[in-house]
């Protein structure tokens, strides 16, 4: 795919480092970016066909260097489809964290903002959703080297790492 093709070119001028793990950092946990090692900074403003975000708190910025050991590429915030970005757009980044070369992908976000005993920061575990919205980022051109057309969801939130979680969360 072109686009991603042009942002991995870009991103050869930023680092050299080729991360495993990413992690999509939401609101209240953008800071854990800054524990992130050896970090290279690349603004989303840099690179081509990435929007700014304009949440609050979002820096937007990938930082890719090592994290308890292990090599990862972090949103330091990102863009939502509620700021008028496309669903495609907003998933694009993920397609390119693919591309760097990850094989697990960790998402925070603000889901647990609809129970009011929970703060900015607090963690909770998704294990399903339903997409509510009407439309859906795989609409468009079939592309196989991003992967399937229609990938199965019955485990879309792996149970081995939310079990890892869990395990890691009781200590």
């Amino acid at each position: 795919m072109k686009p991603i093709k042009e942002v991995m070119d870009k991103l050869r001028h930023y680092t050299n480092q080729k991360p495993h793990i990413g992690l999509i950092l939401g609101s209240g946990l953008g800071d854990l970016a800054e524990e992130i090692a050896d970090a290279d900074r690349i603004p989303y403003h840099s690179l081509p066909h990435f929007p700014e975000s304009t949440v609050k708190g979002h820096k937007g910025q990938f930082v890719i260097g090592e994290l308890e050991g292990k090599t990862v590429v972090a949103m330091q915030g990102r863009y939502h489809h509620y700021e008028g970005y496309s669903l495609a757009q907003v998933a694009f980044p993920v397609y390119v964290m693919k591309a760097m070369g990850i094989e697990k992908l960790i998402v925070t976000n603000a889901c647990g903002g609809i129970n009011t005993s929970f703060q900015p920061g607090d963690l909770m575990l998704i294990n399903d959703h339903i997409n509510m919205l009407g439309g859906s980022p795989l609409i468009g051109p079939n592309e196989d080297e991003l992967g399937p057309r229609f990938p199965d969801m019955s485990h879309a939130y792996s149970p081995a790492l939310i079990h890892t979680a869990k395990q890691a969360l009781q200590h």
